[in-house]
């Protein structure tokens, strides 16, 4: 079987080599771009666990606080979700630093028919660089045989031709141009992005601490209802006797029936909230799989042991100001003014005419192949270009004003509003504190009068009702401090969240 004359390259008169010189190139291509490409971009950020295993941690002995943070840290999807965002981005950096790799090109030709039998190949390296959106490069081309003008820059000497060379923008391009605009623009959207995880990191501890109060808060009145019960309960039985003997009118023994009835309703419609609060809270709590944990009423921790609310003033520490300004939703945003304020330069370059400039050094090795002819040469040039309407430009450069504008606009209602939102939380947090100590107040008071009017009541003094009403005061206060206490612990997880207290957090 006859090999067709286009693979051929090695007939008579053709260029010797050629075929292999041409594989060399192509060879050579692939290596340099291997060896240039930087490794891969991480994947999402791994977290490693601290302290004991978070699947027997979450499942066993009293759920503390700094358990719940650390598995929301470590499991909650939309954490990890912001992690693999900014994996992302750190890949789309990566695409835009590729607009700058150093790229080897080959090519090669035979001529199989006409007057010019000559064939050439040709390899050349060309390296990108960001001064004067300039490149460099620098070529070998290998000839022989009879050429026509068309392709006259491929001829060479007998053993072929070197030549280096660089372009550079001296106007449009100059200073910055779509492949440089990629690249900054690539790594400010990761340093957003890495705002981004730390955003919602904070809120999700934020949210994962509020649940985790609810559900101890659920537990208390729980607690409250389940004594005021029991009361009711064992005040039946010594009733129950005193009507059988006559000592009581059996009018005392319906009415605290009628209490039992409404202590159990009680009972039941905290248990139902101690059900919901726990539900809520498991979807902070996932094992290592990801899988939610609900937590039981078993693991309710003594609320005695549990760390205090920090005084008013060592929350107050650092000044509102500061807070504001170091929030990642505004740190976002000066990205976002930098990001936009580089869009409006970009389309600011694309008004300009364009002038390249480039020089060239050649020097051939070898005889030449014709009796003229000089081995050395150096050239340079210009190229002009501009659009004399520019129409397309003024518009993409107004409207990447207008978007600079309303970026401008955004930050400075954002900021007006963390400001008072961070002063909502510190009032909030000074009230619930204040009404906390008042609630424990009348809590010692309403036991005090509890205890004097069952004295009363055992003496014979006192009336059954308002040994109840006692009672069911007393316990109002009980729930009204637990709810108060409760308040506090809310507004102080927002508080640190907003403030960027990493340490309450659960963060570092």
């Amino acid at each position: 079987m006859t090999m067709p004359r286009r693979l051929a390259l090695t007939r008579p008169g053709a260029l010797p080599g050629t075929g292999a010189a041409l594989a060399f190139a192509l060879a050579l291509a692939c290596t340099a771009g291997a060896a240039v490409l930087g490794p891969a971009p991480a994947q999402a950020q791994d977290i490693a666990p601290v302290g004991e295993p978070i699947d027997v941690a979450l499942r066993t002995g009293p759920l503390l606080p700094e358990e719940v943070l650390r598995s929301s840290l470590l499991t909650f999807p939309s954490i990890l979700e912001a992690f693999e965002r900014e994996a992302a981005a750190r890949s789309d950096q990566l695409t835009a630093d590729g607009a700058f790799d150093l790229m080897l090109r080959g090519d090669a030709f035979d001529r199989l028919t006409g007057f010019n039998d000559g064939g050439a190949v040709r390899a050349q390296v060309i390296q990108p660089l960001q001064p004067f959106g300039a490149q460099v490069f620098g070529g070998y081309t290998l000839s022989n045989g009879r050429l026509p003008t068309s392709q006259s820059s491929f001829n060479s000497n007998e053993f072929g031709r070197f030549n280096i060379g660089a372009l550079f923008s001296l106007l449009r391009d100059r200073d910055i141009d779509p492949r440089r605009f990629a690249l900054e623009d690539s790594r400010l959207a990761t340093g957003q992005a890495r705002l981004d995880v730390l955003l919602v990191q904070l809120n999700v501890q934020q949210e994962a601490l509020r649940a985790y109060w609810r559900w101890v808060a659920a537990g208390e009145e729980i607690r409250v209802f389940e004594e005021l019960l029991e009361i009711a309960e064992a005040r039946q039985i010594g009733l129950t006797r005193e009507v059988g003997e006559g000592a009581r009118a059996r009018i005392a023994l319906t009415e605290n029936e009628q209490n039992l009835l409404r202590r159990r309703t009680l009972l039941e419609q905290a248990r139902r909230d101690l059900e919901i609060a726990a539900n809520s809270l498991g979807f902070f709590l996932r094992d290592s799989s990801g899988r939610m944990i609900v937590p039981t009423r078993e693991q309710l921790p003594d609320v005695a042991a549990l760390e205090p609310i920090p005084p008013i003033g060592t929350m107050l520490a650092v000044p509102i100001n500061e807070v504001v300004q170091n929030r990642p939703e505004l740190q976002t945003f000066r990205l976002a003014l930098e990001r936009a304020a580089n869009r409006v330069e970009l389309r600011r370059n694309d008004l300009q005419p364009r002038l390249d400039a480039n020089v060239e050094l050649a020097t051939g090795v070898g005889p030449m192949g014709s009796p003229t002819g000089d081995t050395t040469g150096a050239a340079v040039g210009v190229t002009f270009s501009v659009p004399l309407q520019r129409r397309e430009a003024r518009g993409r450069l107004q409207r990447a004003e207008a978007e600079l504008r309303e970026t401008e606009l955004r930050q400075r209602r954002i900021a007006d509003q963390i400001t008072t939102e961070v002063d909502n939380i510190l009032a909030n947090l000074s009230a619930a504190l204040k009404l906390a100590d008042l609630a424990d107040a009348e809590v010692t008071q309403a036991n005090q009068m509890v205890q004097a009017e069952r004295t009363r009541f055992r003496l014979g003094a006192g009336d059954f009702f308002l040994v109840n009403l006692r009672e069911e005061t007393a316990a109002n206060a009980q729930i009204s401090a637990i709810r108060a206490d409760l308040a506090g612990r809310l507004a102080e997880a927002s508080y640190n969240a907003a403030t960027m207290n990493l340490s309450a957090l659960g963060m570092e």
